[in-house]
């Protein structure tokens, strides 16, 4: 197959198929020579054109798997109808309850050993999802009094790291029953601040995560 004349076709393609080896194989067990025998024709070169290492192939899968969702997630934040409280709480469950999730944690590589992932997912927390999503939503429970802090920007990054950061299985290789202990940990600690947020519902669907990525390991 020629190589396709749009650059953004040429891209989707080595998307698609890398996303489907990740989910068929698992992202370290397929290599770049396993997509590259996938694409119908397009050489080494269309790849290394678009996507300087695998690693920047699976940040693309992953971006284009959460775009819609960043979406929903500002529909949340933008909702007139909840308080701060309600609407961090809301955007928690609607977060991990997608069912994207599933394939997230399906395709993901173990980050222990992979520093420069990591960097790009706490890059990713600190200036976008903190700032953009969580903050906003501190900020308006400070005004309506569901939430109680005179550091809406420290807050929300301390819940969005521990989340993204210290609670994820892929960047500590924890078990599902290690993951349940930290699932514990973080909803004590929401209730230090007098945040709510963490019912049985949610922990159930965490522990469900972390089952999916050991088993797919």
């Amino acid at each position: 197959m020629a190589r396709n004349k749009h650059p953004e076709e040429t891209v989707n393609l080595i998307l698609d198929v890398s996303f489907r080896l990740f989910m068929e194989k698992g992202y370290e067990h397929t290599s770049i020579q396993d997509i590259i025998d996938n694409l119908g024709g397009l050489s080494k070169g269309a790849i290394y054109h678009h996507f300087k290492s695998k690693e920047d192939i699976l940040v693309a899968v992953t971006d284009r798997m959460t775009e819609e969702s960043n979406k929903m997630l500002a529909v949340i934040r933008d909702r007139s109808d909840l308080n701060g409280k309600e609407k961090l709480k809301t955007i928690f469950k609607e977060s991990i309850k997608r069912p994207v999730q599933d394939d997230i944690f399906t395709v993901a590589p173990s980050l222990k050993n992979n520093p420069r992932l990591i960097f790009s997912i706490f890059r990713e927390t600190i200036d976008q999802a903190a700032p953009e999503y969580i903050q906003p939503i501190v900020e308006q429970g400070i005004l309506d009094g569901s939430i109680q802090t005179d550091y809406p920007a420290e807050l929300a990054e301390l819940i969005i790291l521990v989340a993204n950061i210290w609670m994820n299985p892929m960047i500590f290789d924890n078990s599902a029953e290690e993951a349940y202990h930290k699932f514990m940990v973080f909803r004590q600690m929401m209730q230090g601040f007098g945040l709510d947020i963490v019912d049985e519902e949610l922990l159930d669907r965490l522990q469900e995560l972390a089952v999916i990525y050991q088993e797919r390991k």
